[in-house]
């Protein structure tokens, strides 16, 4: 479907809900890329509100003034005004300030004693999201714009459904509804009973609803009251309703019976390989030598040996327990003894990783590459220049890096879970079917079956080049993404 035909199908479902147009959104959240980014959330923030903005609808952000926001963007910010915000007994500054991100307006709410060189206070998270879901709730009634819903994110605004059905049920605000996406359930916002009901003024009748561990947990409060909850992407959202992955909310989020997904979708501006600046040579799904050109570039830049007709997997990830890097440890140095393939990774972490993955390049000279850090033009020319790109993940929310490497003609190598499994399919050798290949099991023997089939196919290139462009003919663009939310903001009014 076209942009236009979405907009029109926007446009008709507002009108069946006698809306003169479709719902206003604010976005609130802890970072926002381009503006301050630690992962994926900022990503979302800071891309799917220019979307919806093309579908009709009014999509605003507020997230913190945090100070990497001022060394970069300060002139580019206007101050619009400031007030004081009581937290207890204390009183908080409160300043609000406004940057436009292309068409998207981004409100900032200030406070130099919690936004300043972290994104994320270490000892003192609870209380610095705690004052900015407040500071939120404040100034809202203060700015020309009155959402229809507030998109929440994470644990960080969790206490944001809790505080408007309670403190706030009779402000403006009150016939606003809030949307709470889970990116991650695995953090959850443990604070201190005494701590809420001092900071935030929560009365002890009400801890039932937070309780975790005889902790306030911000996650569980909204999951509670929010009026829904999704996640991103199908299988993950059936997957927090189990014990397995649902890091003590399944029974919460099971009762509510409509936990939903929706899979992130990918800026084909920034992540196309017909446009895309950082490579060497552009190409597309019907003109694909530039693709061969990328790689010969990417083995001289890596230091690998330049054999284009061997293939190349690559990594592009945060070196953690989540990504699966075990399986790796376990069995990379066997499969490329035993097997004629180069591996390059890109990332950093966890100490044991880097260290081991280092020690694997000493052990393989020419045919493994540790790259511990991040860059980000390397990033893309390890997309565009890999022929598979592996996954290994313990759990995946929904994960993007599977999405880009399709797009850039690199057939992921993914464990089936989250996102991973709503996102690639594996490769059927019957029908030829497929954009990649999968493995079940948190297992480093399945791992491996799943890297010597992907193997065993490139070296039947009729079909490998037939799983390239069905991989690359995959919509997983952020219009649809757009959306998809928009129909599930639709459907809460």
């Amino acid at each position: 479907m076209t942009v236009t035909a979405m907009k029109e199908q926007i446009a008709a479902l507002t009108a069946e809900k006698g809306l003169d147009h479709p719902p206003n959104i604010l976005f609130v959240a802890a970072e926002c890329s381009p503006l301050a980014k630690t992962g994926g959330l900022a990503d979302v923030v800071g891309t799917l509100p220019k979307y919806l903005k093309k579908l009709g609808f009014d999509a605003r952000v507020m997230i913190p003034y945090h100070r990497v926001i001022k060394e970069k963007y300060r002139d580019q910010v206007q101050y619009l005004f400031s007030f004081d915000v009581h937290m207890g007994w204390r009183t908080k500054f409160v300043g609000v300030n406004r940057l436009m991100l292309g068409k998207v307006c981004v409100w900032l709410i200030e406070n130099e004693e919690y936004f300043g060189d972290s994104i994320y206070l270490p000892d003192r998270e609870g209380e610095q999201y705690a004052f900015f879901t407040r500071a939120v709730l404040e100034a809202l009634p203060q700015l020309d714009f009155i959402p229809d819903v507030i998109h929440c994110n994470d644990w960080h605004t969790g206490m944001l459904p809790f505080l408007l059905k309670t403190q706030y049920y009779n402000s403006p605000l009150a016939g606003t509804k809030t949307l709470l996406t889970i990116h991650n359930i695995a953090y959850q916002g443990l604070c201190k009973f005494d701590f809420v009901q001092d900071f935030l003024s929560v009365p002890e009748g009400c801890f039932g609803l937070m309780e975790r561990f005889g902790m306030a947990d911000f996650l569980k409060a909204g999951c509670i009251m929010a009026d829904r909850v999704n996640t991103v992407s199908p299988s993950y959202a059936r997957e927090i309703c189990t014990p397995e992955y649902g890091e003590g909310l399944d029974g919460v989020l099971a009762f509510r019976g409509d936990v939903t997904g929706i899979v992130n979708g990918i800026d084909k501006s920034v992540w196309n390989p017909g446009k895309d600046s950082n490579l060497p040579v552009p190409f597309t799904r019907s003109k694909m030598v530039g693709k061969i050109q990328c790689k010969t570039a990417l083995l001289e830049e890596l230091g690998l040996e330049i054999i284009p007709t061997r293939p190349l997997i690559g990594m592009v990830t945060r070196l953690v327990e989540q990504k699966g890097i075990e399986l790796v440890m376990e069995t990379m140095d066997k499969l490329l003894w035993e097997n004629d393939f180069a591996f390059v990774v890109l990332g950093n972490g966890a100490s044991k990783y880097e260290n081991w993955l280092q020690g694997l390049e000493a052990r393989h000279p020419g045919r493994a590459c540790a790259w511990i850090g991040y860059a980000d033009g390397l990033s893309h020319r390890i997309y565009a220049g890999c022929d598979f790109f592996l996954m290994p993940s313990r759990f995946e929310p929904c994960g993007i890096s599977q999405m880009i490497s399709m797009a850039y003609g690199t057939l992921p190598i993914v464990r089936e879970t989250g996102g991973l499994r709503d996102t690639v399919q594996p490769y059927n050798q019957y029908t030829g079917e497929g954009t990649g290949f999968s493995f079940s099991r948190m297992d480093a023997g399945d791992m491996s079956d799943a890297i010597l089939r992907a193997l065993a196919v490139y070296n039947d290139k009729e079909t490998m080049e037939s799983l390239v462009r069905q991989a690359m003919e995959v919509d997983n663009s952020c219009n649809k993404w757009g959306y998809t939310y928009g129909e599930l903001y639709l459907s809460m009014i």
